[in-house]
């Protein structure tokens, strides 16, 4: 369905009931979604230790895995490895989370995921006061010449994507606003693109 909507990538929360309380999908989810799909897999680790993950959700069809710096010491080491793996490597932020906890890794990754919530639930309202963060994460992405994405994930919808836009992101996620669009996925996809595309960067 969401590829017959027009989505792009898949967006994949893997939770571990420990860093956030849910606790959601594993390796086997990964890989039953990839037989289904051609559509990249953006594997989003709201977990302790993500690197004990890595082999098996690259082994299970992830195109791409994002750690959150909060629970990744060795940062550098870790982006580095789920590159080694042939996946995209993305960096995740907080809310409360300041922009010199990746700073020094710009190199070392494809994606940057700023969290527009507090991760753990879906349906939570977005945070607008992160749009300077946003902002702030365009400039220093831009100053590094590196090709990174930025990422934006929480309270996504044609009411707040401009923004979002604005500030400078580049890859969107949703969830409430397009499983609960009245029309269904491809409307609402439709919709949050026209929202997007009428905001200039």
């Amino acid at each position: 369905m969401l590829e017959a909507g027009g989505a792009d990538w898949i967006h994949i929360d893997v939770m571990d009931g420990r860093f956030v309380p849910n606790l959601t999908f594993g390796a086997k989810i990964i890989e039953s979604v990839r037989k289904l799909t051609e559509l990249p897999l953006d594997v989003h680790l709201m977990v302790v230790e993500p690197e004990n993950y890595f082999d098996d959700f690259a082994a299970a069809g992830a195109n791409g895995m994002s750690i959150h710096t909060e629970v990744s010491p060795h940062l550098q080491r870790q982006l580095s490895r789920i590159r080694e793996l042939g996946c995209r490597a993305g960096a995740v932020v907080n809310p409360a989370t300041p922009l010199t906890a990746v700073r020094e890794v710009i190199p070392d990754m494809d994606l940057l995921l700023v969290m527009t919530v507090n991760p753990g639930f879906g349906g939570q309202r977005y945070i607008a006061t992160m749009e300077p963060k946003i902002a702030e994460v365009r400039r220093m992405i831009t100053e590094s010449g590196y090709d990174v994405d930025i990422e934006v994930d929480g309270g996504i919808s044609a009411a707040t994507v401009g923004g979002a836009v604005r500030a400078g992101a580049n890859v969107l996620v949703a969830g409430s606003a397009l499983y609960r669009h009245p029309d269904g996925l491809a409307a609402a996809i439709s919709e949050l693109r026209a929202a997007a595309s009428t905001e200039p960067r």
